[in-house]
């Protein structure tokens, strides 16, 4: 397994809208973002998109396993790769979700504790109702794990 940082961050459009699904809101972080890419036997299996948020919080803007691949551990080691590679530069690894079974449960499982809400976020941000499991998303969960101690 090899996880590397790629600047060819458009090439995985179709990854990252599997985690993010309109494209107008991954270009708002995409350039300012880090992308790691996670490969396995030579193949991209799942990627993560980081930014600096300020005041020691390290933000997972997009995270996304190739269906085929999901629920084999690989988003998980993308994000203990993160923790362990900026462990030292920042206090805080956050991430802002959807109130849904199929991620809450997932970053939950990783180590995050919700922290807080930003009441409307998908409602006001997006062109479209975004739905999960039947459900329509509209507000964000915000979730964070400690890097580092005080």
């Amino acid at each position: 397994m090899e996880i590397y940082v790629t600047e060819e961050k458009r090439k995985y459009m179709p990854l990252l809208l599997l985690a993010d699904e309109q494209q107008s809101m991954v270009e708002k972080y995409l350039a300012a973002g880090t992308m790691y890419v996670l490969a396995d036997e030579g193949e991209v299996r799942a990627e993560c998109v980081v930014t600096d948020a300020g005041t020691g919080i390290l933000e997972i803007m997009n995270i996304a396993v190739v269906p085929a691949w999901q629920g084999r551990g690989y988003g998980k080691k993308l994000i203990e790769y993160v923790e362990n590679r900026y462990r030292a530069s920042y206090d805080w690894l956050q991430v802002g979700t959807g109130d849904s079974p199929l991620t809450i449960p997932f970053y939950e499982h990783c180590g995050f504790v919700r922290h807080h809400v930003r009441k409307n976020f998908f409602v006001e941000n997006y062109d479209h109702p975004i739905v999960e499991c039947g459900h329509r998303l509209i507000d964000m969960i915000v979730l964070r794990k400690k890097l580092r101690p005080y």
